[in-house]
Parts: structure tokens; sequence; C-alpha cells
């Protein structure tokens, strides 16, 4: 029988409840499996091999997506139903995706220290005269999403109420939050203001399951008593 008479099985041939891009359209991306998603890549199958079940046996040789990232052009060639073009599609979408994770991981800093925090603003709060309280809306693993001034306050004072604290973090979707503020004198030292907001901040993350991993002051290291130029509740046991 001739070549012609095996056309590729393509996702229109499926049933309409069974066609990735149905859902796609209806749902959203979310919703696709990760065989689907390799399924829409892919678009269709060959002779006898029906696109889901080619994506499907990439899956299980794989064993995952963030493994399929790793494969190279020969890898994806030595699996039935994968042709040149094919192969070249995949190691294309493939290194996209490594190239977004490797900028994504070089423009996101991580929050998981105080120090990191001052180096952070360091530059944001020379010459300030005022206090300004800002919170960084993190991730799972605690990446920045989104920095947000709350407040801009006066010489002497800047307080943040919670609710406009927790109102961006719920917004932007964040697991955790991380609040910082100034002191235009450039010593950390918490006040009792300070001390204060850092409570009704903890009980309010609490009461909505975000985490609040820390409250820190920044100011500069040559007025700082302790020489260090920041002040962390969570270093001193009180978050």
């Amino acid at each position: 029988m001739s070549k012609e008479s095996y056309p590729p099985l393509r996702l229109k041939d499926l049933a309409v409840q069974d066609r990735p891009q149905e859902r796609l359209e209806k749902l959203g991306p979310s919703v696709l499996s990760d065989t689907e998603l390799l399924a829409m890549l892919l678009r269709s199958g060959t002779k006898g091999h029906n696109v889901l079940i080619i994506a499907q046996r990439l899956m299980t040789e794989a064993g995952s997506l963030a493994q399929l990232v790793q494969w190279s052009d020969a890898d994806f060639r030595r699996q039935i139903g994968i042709g040149r073009v094919k192969a070249w599609q995949l190691v294309t979408v493939m290194e996209i995706a490594r190239r977004v994770l490797s900028q994504e991981a070089a423009l996101t800093p991580i929050f998981n220290r105080a120090d990191l925090v001052l180096a952070h603003f360091r530059s944001q709060i020379i010459g300030l005269n005022v206090e300004k309280f800002w919170v960084l809306c993190l991730n799972r693993k605690n990446r920045l999403i989104k920095q947000v001034e709350v407040t801009s306050g006066t010489a002497t004072s800047s307080l943040a109420h919670p609710r406009e604290v927790f109102r961006e973090a719920i917004r932007q979707g964040a697991t955790a939050v991380l609040c910082v503020h100034n002191h235009p004198s450039g010593d950390p030292a918490p006040s009792a203001a300070d001390i204060q907001v850092t409570r009704q901040l903890r009980e309010a993350a609490q009461a909505i399951d975000i985490s609040l991993l820390d409250h820190v002051i920044v100011g500069q290291a040559t007025t700082d008593p302790l020489g260090r130029g920041y002040y962390s509740f969570r270093e001193v046991g009180l978050l």
C-alpha cells in the first residue's frame, strides 16, 4: 500500500472531547497534562502512532519535562515517531525553556538573608531623608516577584498597615513577603513603632497563611553601632 494511504494521525482526528487544543481554547494551557502539551508541539503522529501516544512515550522515556530539557537532537530522533524536523522543533523549544530559566535565575534574586536585602536596597536608600516602607512579594523559592513601595513618610516616621502590605502580596500571588523600611539616620535600630508594626504584620501573616520571612530595617554600616547597616527581626528572634 502506498505511503499516501497512511496519513499522519493528527490532533483534529481525535474525538472532540479528547482534543488538547479544544480544552486549551476553553480552559487555558494550565489544564493540559505534560503529555498533552507535548502533543500540541508535535501536532501530528505517524503511521500507526497517534500523536498522544508518541508524546506519552517521550514522557515515559524521559521521566519528566525537566529531563526533556536536557535532551539532544539525537535523543529525540531515537524515539518512534520523531523525525528530523520534529526533533529540531523540540530541541528549539527546550532551548528556549532553558534560556528563560537561566535569565529568570539571573534577574530575580533570592532573598533568604538580611544582608542580601541590604545589598539590594543600598543604592535605593542613598540620599533618602524620609522613611519608606516596601514589601517584597516572593515565590516559593524566595525569588522576587515584585517590589512595591507601600508608604513614604515624613522625616520621623513611616508606618505601614498590614492591609496595605498583604493586599499587594495577594494580588501578586505571593507565597511569602519580606518587609523592608529605611531609617534616614542610618542607624537601623528599631523604634517602638517598628516593633509594634512587626507584631501586627506577624499576626496578619498567620491569619491569611502568607509567610512573613522577615522585616528588615536598612541603614548605613557607618552609623550602625554594630557596623552591619541593617536590623533583622528574624535574626533577633522576633519573627
